[in-house]
């Protein structure tokens, strides 16, 4: 492969969103979540769309997702479900959710 070609691993994004509750508003964000990761799953480009909750801290809850390419994820954030989402989700949040970009080693 020439060295300017991007390989298909190369173009590949993966994000780690995390999110923590507000006081009483775990179990609210925990249902959101998982709806989300149903409907996001089916989205063209999805190589991986799962939630985790932290197992030491139980309002936190943690995304893993991963992209075949930057235009898969630019269409999965321009779909209705995760804009409804991202809208709703905001009163039951402490405060707004963070996303670390992250690149597999190997």
């Amino acid at each position: 492969m020439p060295h300017n070609a991007v390989s298909h691993e190369e173009a590949q994004v993966w994000l780690m969103p995390v999110f923590t509750a507000r006081a009483g508003s775990e179990a609210a964000l925990h249902d959101a979540l998982v709806g989300l990761q149903s409907a996001s799953r089916k989205d063209a480009g999805c190589l991986e769309y799962t939630v985790f909750s932290d197992g030491q801290r139980p309002d936190t809850f943690i995304l893993f997702e991963g992209w075949a390419s930057h235009e898969d994820l630019q269409a999965h954030n321009d779909e209705d479900h995760v804009k409804v989402f991202v809208e709703g989700v905001q009163s039951l949040l402490v405060e707004p959710f963070s996303v670390t970009p992250i690149t597999p080693l190997a």
